[in-house]
């Protein structure tokens, strides 16, 4: 009975070791800190309170589990908006998925009316979602910054 119920123990531990493996944890400030060490972004100013969210992109606070972002707020200037959010669910991710996508579609039809160069730049750039993680990186550095994000979330 005893090796019975050993055996039953570690199959129940196993399953739950296994079950967890798919989820990692990302911590978004610091994915941010090791971007600005990468990249140039000191003219770029941090968005630090959750409510700014919803003032910038109209995400509820409610759907944000953790978040960083920067945004160049001098819109003379190539555009340059880092957001990557941890939503608080599945529904939360597409809430907030939507958002930035009307963000990204409001950066594009700007600048497709203004400059041909800096509409390339954006062209490069996209709203990605992995789970409940989503981000959006306009910026000429947004491959390699997304490069970064990818490897912290997976």
């Amino acid at each position: 009975m005893k090796k019975v119920l050993s055996v039953l123990c570690v199959a129940v531990l196993s399953l739950c070791a296994l079950c967890s493996c798919g989820a990692k944890e990302a911590d978004l400030t610091q994915v941010m800190a090791d971007i600005n060490a990468k990249y140039d972004t000191k003219e770029l100013t941090a968005v630090t309170d959750v409510n700014d969210l919803k003032t910038y992109y109209q995400i509820e606070p409610a759907d944000v589990k953790q978040f960083a972002a920067e945004i160049n707020e001098n819109s003379s200037d190539a555009p340059v908006e880092i957001v990557m959010v941890e939503a608080v669910d599945s529904s939360a991710a597409q809430r907030v998925s939507s958002k930035l996508t009307n963000r990204y579609n409001s950066i594009y039809n700007m600048y497709a009316s203004y400059s041909a160069e800096q509409l390339d730049l954006i062209k490069n750039c996209s709203v990605t979602t992995d789970g409940n993680y989503v981000s959006m990186i306009v910026s000429k550095d947004a491959s390699g910054m997304l490069e970064i994000y990818n490897k912290a979330i997976k």
